[in-house]
Parts: C-alpha cells; sequence; structure tokens
C-alpha cells in the first residue's frame, strides 16, 4: 500500500479501485468483463473516437509566435518553434507526437514527457508510459513525478524535468481516466459484441437443450454430449441436418437477437462512448441523425467542442511548461484550425471577397489562405469610399 500514498496528500493513502479510476489500471466491471485502455480500444467504438480526437489534432500545424507592437509574428528562430513544428525528438513526427499525446489523454487523462535542455531552453521532449509515472505534492505544495525509466531505475523529477497535460481533474494534479470512469458503458460495449461473436460463431444457432423422456446412462450421457458438440458446435457445422435417437427432442430456451434488442443495445452503447469522448455520430459513419443541412454544422460543433479543449490545455501547458520564464508573455504557442473550418470553394471566396471588400483581408492574405504564392500589389488594404470616421471628408467625397 506504500505505492498508493504518493496520490495523497494526507490522511489514508488510496484504495487498489481509486487508483484505477485515476490512472486507468485494468478494472472489473458489471458485466463480468475487464476494462482497461488496451482492452477499451478493441471496441471499435472506442477505437474509432479516440483516433478520430488523435488524428484530428495530429494534422494540425502548432507554431510559436512572438507579440510585437504591429501584432503577432512567427518566431522560426526560436529553438522551440522547430520543437513544436518540425520534430519534437529524433525519433517521432509533429504529428506522430500530437496523436500520442491525445491518446494518452483520451485512454489515461495524462501525458507526460521529459523535457531535455540546453542552456535553459528545451530541445527536446521524450514521451513517458503514463503508468510508469506517479505525480504527488510535495512538503512546498510542488508537483513532484516518480518516474520509473525502461531499465527499471526510478528516480524523482520536478516539474521543470517534466511536462505535464491532463484531462478534468478533481485534485488539481491528476487527470481523471475516462476508461475508468465510463468502464460499465465500455464494459456493456465489450459483452454485447462478444456475445454476438459467440453467436455467430455457433453459427447463429440459439442455445436449447435435448430432451427424452427416457433416462440415460453416464456412457451414454457423455457420448451424446461428446458428439453433439463435434458434429453441432461452433460455425463449421452450422445448417448441418441433426440426427436425434430414442425420441431425443431439441427445444429452443432462449430469445433471439430481436427480443433481447442486441441490435439497439449496440447502438446505444456506439452512442454512449461517442458521449464520453464528445465525438458526434457522423464521425464514425454513423449518420442516422445526419442531412445535408447540418453536416456542416456538426462539424464546427466537433472543432469547438471536441477539439478545441483539448487544444486549449495543450497550448497553455507549452505556454507555462515550455516557453522559459524570461519568455512569457512574449511567446506563445497557437494551432491553427483554420483548415477543418474550411468550407466548399464557393462559400471560401464569397468570404475573401467581403473580406477585401471591406479591408479585413489582404488579396496576398487571401492567396496565402489557399496556400498560393503572393502577387506584387496584393499587400494592399482597400477602404469603401462611404466609410469614414470624419465628417468633413464626407463632403470633399460629395
Amino acid at each position: 500500500m506504500n505505492l498508493f500514498k504518493f496520490f495523497k496528500r494526507k490522511g489514508n493513502p488510496f484504495s487498489p479501485q481509486d487508483l484505477a479510476d485515476y490512472i486507468g489500471f485494468s478494472v472489473d466491471t458489471y458485466t463480468g468483463r475487464r476494462v482497461s485502455p488496451a482492452l477499451a480500444l478493441k471496441l471499435t467504438a472506442v477505437f474509432g473516437c479516440v483516433r478520430v480526437l488523435a488524428e484530428s489534432v495530429g494534422m494540425l500545424p502548432c507554431f510559436l509566435y512572438q507579440s510585437t507592437d504591429n501584432g503577432r509574428i512567427k518566431a522560426p528562430k526560436e529553438k522551440l518553434y522547430s520543437l513544436l513544428y518540425i520534430a519534437p525528438n529524433e525519433y517521432m513526427t509533429p504529428q506522430e507526437f500530437w496523436e500520442y499525446l491525445i491518446g494518452c489523454l483520451c485512454l489515461r487523462g495524462n501525458f507526460y514527457a521529459y523535457k531535455v535542455k540546453v542552456f535553459g531552453e528545451v530541445v527536446e521532449l521524450l514521451p513517458l508510459l503514463p503508468d510508469s509515472v506517479l505525480p504527488k505534492l510535495n512538503e512546498k505544495w510542488e508537483p513532484v513525478y516518480q518516474v520509473t525509466f525502461p531499465d527499471g531505475s526510478c528516480k524523482t523529477l520536478s516539474q521543470n524535468e517534466i511536462w505535464h497535460v491532463r484531462t478534468f481533474t478533481t485534485d488539481s494534479l491528476i487527470g481523471l481516466s475516462p476508461i475508468s470512469y465510463a468502464r460499465q458503458a465500455i464494459g456493456l460495449g465489450l459483452a454485447t459484441e462478444e456475445h454476438g461473436a459467440r453467436l455467430f460463431n455457433n453459427g447463429a444457432v440459439p442455445r436449447g437443450v435435448l430432451q427424452t423422456d427416457d433416462s440415460l446412462t453416464d456412457e451414454a450421457y457423455k457420448h451424446l454430449k461428446d458428439s453433439f458438440q463435434e458434429q453441432h458446435q461452433g460455425l463449421s457445422n452450422a445448417h448441418k441436418p441433426m440426427i436425434l435417437e430414442k425420441g431425443l427432442k431439441w427445444n429452443n430456451i432462449s430469445m433471439s437477437a430481436e427480443d433481447a434488442q442486441f441490435l439497439d443495445t449496440r447502438k446505444f452503447q456506439l452512442e454512449e462512448i461517442c458521449r464520453i469522448f464528445r465525438v458526434p455520430l457522423h464521425m464514425l459513419q454513423n449518420t442516422d441523425r445526419a442531412t445535408f443541412n447540418n453536416i456542416e454544422n456538426l462539424g464546427m460543433g466537433f472543432v469547438n467542442y471536441s477539439l478545441v479543449p483539448y487544444l486549449t490545455r495543450i497550448e497553455q501547458r507549452i505556454n507555462n511548461g515550455l516557453v522559459s520564464k524570461e519568455k512569457r508573455g512574449q511567446f506563445y504557442a497557437k494551432f491553427n484550425v483554420g483548415a477543418l473550418l474550411r468550407g466548399d470553394m464557393k462559400s471560401r471566396y464569397e468570404s475573401y471577397a467581403t473580406g477585401i471588400n471591406w479591408g479585413i483581408l489582404s488579396p496576398n492574405e487571401c492567396r496565402d489562405l489557399e496556400e498560393r504564392n503572393p502577387r506584387e500589389g496584393g499587400d494592399v488594404y482597400l477602404t469603401p469610399m462611404n466609410m469614414t470616421t470624419k465628417p468633413q471628408d464626407n463632403d470633399n467625397v460629395k
């Protein structure tokens, strides 16, 4: 139980169940199925939700910006810019790194990375397995992390050495594991999937009993049992004619899949798991409630209410944990979600025309959004002739 004391500030240590709730160890459910992050991924709904979230964030570029008197500009000369946009370490691309980060948050609620520093600047981020890190608060109320490294060594590191991103938390330190807290819903999904697999493995033949008015000897009973299992159990024996001797009768005793609402249960569990991860159903190829009129709004809702909370957590952790103290407030990180909010070509060009005519955008800024090279004279901002802040200008126009 000494292991659990790392998670308590004062009082009694956590129970094994409490620890499982926090960091996502395998736990039992009422269905009898054990649920862990690895087992949960075997359910297609969980795998689909995690993959949609991870890949959506992974394909977004993350830039480091510098605040200036004239606005913000990109800061490619900073080492952190290369770390976020080009390579976080020697063996991962930014897409792989962000996908792994979101996967950890979705499955375990916490992401940890070791910060490699040179002259006080972070030059590399090495991801750690969430299960190998135990956070706690020391006597000064500062977060420290007990890390078990791959070689088996254990060391306590400070938050200056560990970059920690967490989801919703109830103790201000450890993010809650969605898999542990939603284990009953995920366990039911796994159970219904197993039920369907076993049903069709038996040729979709329901359970039943062999009935006879005669008594069977032990030898006859064993022979009948072995023969029946060999000839009629399993998908390879489906639809074989059943030969019964000495007045034996076959009686079904179980409900059909329709009577048990098997398909409805599986569909509801899909909705339940999508609710956990806040992923729209159409993102998992379920378009029952999607129409041509609302599909675009559903996509915008996915960006605003599913992805932006994750992006905001990451951006703020970058600003607080990776930008040096001397540069905080001057440099900050920002994901570019514009690619996910792009409309069709007609809508985009109409929006560009409005922006150019009202002086909000220049032609070159619009060309940049379309990934086209700038043109000469395209940096001009237009001002409508009938729009001015000085009354005398209107007289001159007349």
